[in-house]
């Protein structure tokens, strides 16, 4: 594995799950690994979990850490090639990630969508761009369109809460004041395809995921019926693919309610509004396994890491 922006890069994912899994039994047996090496966590937007998460992951491998905003602490990065930079980006791509590859053995990198083109988001510009770039191995800490340390961390999750082979779980699009990027509804379906669960996609008609992401699944615009005899019930909102980044629906009637959840667990990757996407009778119940989701997300970081240093 060179780098870990998406699943598809992982040749044997059910043993990188086994190994993150092995992490959280024991997340000191390879403190050795990075004695002497350094982590590079790169962030252009917001972070809570994916910042501490991956630097307690780094710290139990024995490395260094380096955490950086970029945004509000970096030169304005250029990613066009061949550009006369006579604009307000004082620094290009090509330097800035050769230059930050030489402290780094691993560099980590959180960018968001813009949500106005859905083709330039759709190509991964930023993190491509790394990737391209630098000369050390990359870790998606959330781009435009994936999150895959977060659906490594949620596969984790359910492998804990379930002893059945193809539990059925629900994606549920659930309302949000704001217009939400694809990339944890992307990735959730990603990693339970690999799973190989019973899994069905609910949302308001509109909400559809990209062609390539939600094709061979199951999705039903009626949320009720949708969540019948369900395990498994992850809430996420995002906005609309088809009218790229738009809000079509605030729809309340769409928030998880103990009624709809039934005998289901709740799953959530967090921040979340409360009573808005769920109810805090949800939240707060004995049902939810949002905060041993996030407890998750350090040992699918330590996971990435170590499978990156040995390769």
């Amino acid at each position: 594995m060179k780098h870990y922006s998406s699943i598809t890069e992982v040749a044997h994912p059910n043993e990188l799950l086994d190994l993150a899994i092995a992490c959280k039994a024991d997340p000191y047996h390879q403190s050795d690994l990075g004695r002497h090496k350094t982590v590079g966590l790169l962030f252009f937007n917001p972070s809570l979990r994916t910042r501490l998460s991956t630097q307690k992951a780094a710290q139990n491998l024995g490395m260094q850490v380096l955490s950086m905003d970029v945004s509000s602490h970096g030169w304005k990065l250029e990613f066009e090639s061949g550009v006369i930079m006579n604009s307000d980006k004082a620094e290009h791509i090509k330097e800035a990630a050769a230059v930050v590859s030489q402290y780094c053995d691993i560099i980590g990198v959180r960018c968001f969508p813009g949500l106005t083109n859905r083709e330039k988001d759709y190509s991964e510009q930023v993190l491509s761009a790394f990737m391209k770039y630098a000369s050390v191995p990359i870790i998606n800490l959330e781009s435009a369109t994936s999150h895959p340390l977060q659906g490594l961390a949620d596969w984790m999750t359910i492998k804990e809460h379930t002893e059945k082979e193809r539990p059925k779980i629900v994606l549920s699009w659930a309302p949000h004041p704001k217009a939400l990027p694809q990339s944890v509804a992307n990735s959730f379906v990603k990693y339970m395809d690999v799973a190989g669960v019973d899994l069905t996609i609910t949302h308001p008609p509109g909400y559809e995921l990209a062609p390539e992401i939600a094709k061979g699944f199951k999705v039903n615009h009626d949320q009720a019926t949708a969540m019948q005899e369900a395990d498994f019930i992850y809430a996420k909102n995002w906005s609309s693919y088809t009218e790229y980044g738009q809000v079509l629906s605030q729809d309340p009637n769409w928030m998880i309610t103990p009624e709809k959840l039934g005998d289901a667990f709740f799953m959530h990757c967090l921040p979340v509004r409360r009573n808005v996407v769920v109810s805090d009778a949800v939240l707060d119940s004995p049902q939810s396994l949002v905060i041993k989701q996030a407890n998750n997300r350090t040992f699918a970081a330590q996971a990435a890491m170590i499978s990156l240093l040995k390769a």
